[in-house]
C-alpha cells in the first residue's frame, strides 16, 4: 500500500466514481453508504481505460485508477455537490505480460477464455481514495487457477453474455466459477474491489467500518 497523502476528515458517504454494480454491492457489504458520482455525457470515460504500448499490468492498473480518481475530483469540482471522500477502482486480468481486457465481441470473449483454460493468470485490483487534493492507495494481487475448459463450455459461457464488460472475459461469481481450481488472494478483489484494502484506506479518511 502507498500512502501518497495521509488525512482524516470524517464524514459519512463516500462518492463512488465507477458504473460497476458489483463495487457498490461489495461497499454496501461492509456498512459503507456511497453516492454514485459517475461520468458526464461530455466525458469519455472508455479513454482513460486505453492501453498503451508496452506497458506492464501493474503500471497500468495504478495509471488508469489514479486517472479516473483526478477525472471524478474534477467532476466533483464542477457539480455543486457536497464534499466527501471519492473512491476508485480499476481490475486488470493479466496473463504474464499480458493486459486481458473486456472483450469487444464474441470471438474475442472466446479467445481470452481459450487462454485463460489450463493456466494461471493474476488479476490486479488497484483502489484509490481521494479527499480534496489528498489521495491514498492500495493495489491488491490475486492468482486465479482455472481447469482445462472444453471448447464448448466456453461457447455457451460466452453466448450467455456474461464476458461482455468484465476484464478477462469472465466474473468470478459466475457460472465461470466451476472452473476455477483455486484462488490465491482476495476473492472480493477478484469480483473487482478488495474490501480489506478499501476498509483501511477508507478508515484513513474517516470513514467507520
Amino acid at each position: 500500500m502507498n500512502d501518497h497523502n495521509s488525512v482524516r476528515k470524517p464524514t459519512g458517504f463516500i462518492y463512488l466514481a465507477s458504473q460497476s454494480p458489483r463495487r457498490r454491492q461489495l461497499l454496501d457489504q461492509i456498512g459503507v453508504r456511497c453516492e454514485l458520482l459517475l461520468p458526464r455525457a461530455d466525458e469519455d470515460a472508455e479513454a482513460l481505460e486505453a492501453e498503451r504500448p508496452g506497458e506492464l499490468p501493474a503500471d497500468y492498473v495504478e495509471r488508469v485508477t489514479l486517472a479516473k480518481l483526478q477525472a471524478a475530483r474534477a467532476r466533483l469540482k464542477c457539480s455543486g455537490l457536497p464534499q466527501a471522500p471519492i473512491l476508485c477502482a480499476d481490475t486488470t486480468v493479466a496473463l504474464g505480460r499480458r493486459i486481458l481486457g473486456k472483450p469487444v465481441d464474441e470471438a474475442e470473449a472466446a479467445a481470452t477464455l481459450a487462454l485463460l483454460s489450463g493456466r494461471t493468470h493474476r488479476v490486479i485490483t488497484a483502489v484509490a481514495v481521494g479527499v480534496g487534493r489528498r489521495e491514498r492507495f492500495a493495489v491488491s494481487v490475486s492468482r486465479v487457477h482455472v481447469a482445462p475448459m472444453p471448447a464448448q463450455a466456453i461457447d455457451a459461457y460466452v453466448a450467455g453474455g456474461e464476458p461482455f464488460g468484465k476484464a478477462g472475459s469472465y466474473a468470478i461469481q459466475s457460472m465461470f466459477s466451476a472452473w476455477i481450481e483455486r484462488i490465491e488472494g482476495s476473492y472480493s478483489g477478484i469480483m473487482g474491489l478488495p474490501l480489506f484494502e478499501t476498509a483501511q484506506l477508507l478508515r484513513d479518511v474517516g470513514i467507520g467500518i
